[in-house]
C-alpha cells in the first residue's frame, strides 16, 4: 500500500475520529488512565490530539488493535483500517480464525495440576509453581495458574480432606532422607544401582502424546527395560520392569539386590510395584524426596534422548514407526 494512501487515510480519521468513536466510548477503553485525565480540556481544543496519540500503537496490544479494526473497517476499508493500526494482516486473520480460548491455550495443563490438587490439597499457587517447574517441566507465571485454578474448579479439590497415605507413603515419610538410598553412596558399582521415571514424548507433527518408561544403569547409563503407552500407570511400569529382567538374565547378571531409584509417583508407591520388585524380585527400592533434584541422572538421560529424537518424533505417525510396541493400545 502506498504510503500516500495512508497518510491521506490518517488525516481524515483524525478529522472524523470523534464523531465515529464517540458512541463506542473506544477512545477511554484504549488510552491509559493517565492520558484520560482532561480529555475533555483537549476535546474543547479540537478533538484531534487524542487521535494523535490513539494512532501511535506502540503501547496497544494485539487484542486492542483488533478491536480497533473491527470497529472502522467497515467505514474505511479492512487495509486502510490494518496500515492505520500498524496491524499485520496476518495476525488479523489469526483472530478471526485460530485465536483458541483461554482454557484451550492451557489445556495439557489441566491433568498436570488436577494431579497436584489431589496429591497436594493443601498447596496453594506459591507452592504449586516450584512443584510444574521441577516435577514436570512447566514454568508458568501464578496469574495463569490462579486463573485456571477458578476456571476447571480445581479450588473444589484443594479444599477437601488430603487422603491418608498408603503404608508404603507412610514407609517414606517416617524414613526421611534414609528413604533416598543412593545419595549417601560414595562409589556405586557397574550394575549397583538403577533409575527410572516417566517421560511424555511429542509425535505426530506435536498433535499427540505418548508415556515412556525406561530403565537406565547408573554406570553404563544403558537402557535395560523401556515401554511406551498412553498413561503412567502400573501396567506400564512392570512391562518396562519385566524387559529389564529379561535383558539381566541373557547377559546373566543377577538383578535381587540391585536398587531402583525413582521418585514418589503413586506408581511407584503403588501396592503392584513394590510387591514385585521387593517381595517376588527381591530388589530394594530408593525413592527421590526433592523430585528432579534427587534424580538427576534420569532427568538427564530423559532430556538427551527427547532432544536427539524429537525431529523423528514429530515425523512418526504412530509408535510403531519408533519401533516401539505400545502398552494399551
Amino acid at each position: 500500500m502506498h504510503p500516500n494512501t495512508v497518510n491521506a487515510w490518517k488525516r481524515t480519521f483524525l478529522e472524523k475520529g470523534p464523531e465515529i468513536f464517540a458512541q463506542d466510548n473506544l477512545v477511554a477503553e484504549y488510552e491509559p488512565a493517565d492520558r484520560r485525565a482532561g480529555a475533555a480540556d483537549r476535546q474543547e481544543r479540537g478533538g484531534d490530539r487524542t487521535f494523535k496519540k490513539l494512532l501511535g500503537t506502540a503501547g496497544m496490544t494485539s487484542d486492542q488493535k483488533v478491536a480497533l479494526v473491527e470497529s472502522v473497517k467497515d467505514t474505511f476499508g479492512l487495509n486502510l483500517a490494518l496500515a492505520a493500526a500498524d496491524l499485520p494482516k496476518a495476525t488479523w486473520y489469526y483472530h478471526q480464525h485460530h485465536k483458541v480460548s483461554y482454557e484451550e491455550k492451557y489445556a495439557y495443563l489441566l491433568p498436570v495440576l488436577e494431579t497436584i490438587a489431589r496429591a497436594h490439597p493443601e498447596y496453594g499457587v506459591p507452592r504449586i509453581m516450584p512443584e510444574l517447574r521441577d516435577e514436570h517441566g512447566y514454568d508458568v507465571n501464578h496469574k495463569v495458574i490462579e486463573r485456571l485454578l477458578g476456571l476447571w474448579d480445581l479450588l473444589i479439590l484443594r479444599s477437601t480432606h488430603r487422603p491418608k497415605p498408603s503404608s508404603v507413603q507412610q514407609a517414606i515419610i517416617e524414613a526421611g532422607e534414609r528413604a533416598n538410598l543412593v545419595a549417601p553412596m560414595e562409589e556405586i558399582g557397574l550394575f549397583r544401582v538403577l533409575y527410572t521415571d516417566f517421560t511424555e514424548l511429542v509425535y505426530a507433527d506435536g498433535h499427540r502424546k505418548a508415556i515412556l518408561m525406561p530403565i537406565i544403569g547408573h554406570t553404563s547409563k544403558m537402557a535395560f527395560g523401556w515401554a511406551v503407552g498412553q498413561s503412567a500407570d502400573t501396567v506400564l511400569a512392570l512391562q518396562a520392569w519385566e524387559r529389564a529382567k529379561e535383558i539381566f538374565q541373557r547377559i546373566d547378571i543377577p538383578y535381587p539386590g540391585m536398587i531402583m531409584h525413582h521418585d514418589r509417583d503413586l506408581v511407584y508407591t503403588g501396592y503392584e510395584w513394590t510387591s514385585q520388585l521387593l517381595l517376588k524380585d527381591e530388589l530394594r527400592t530408593s525413592y527421590a524426596l526433592r523430585g528432579a533434584k534427587d534424580n538427576p541422572e534420569m532427568e538427564s538421560f530423559n532430556g538427551r534422548f527427547k532432544t536427539e529424537g524429537h525431529s523423528l518424533f514429530l515425523e512418526a505417525q504412530s509408535f510403531t514407526e519408533w519401533g516401539f510396541e505400545a502398552v494399551g493400545g
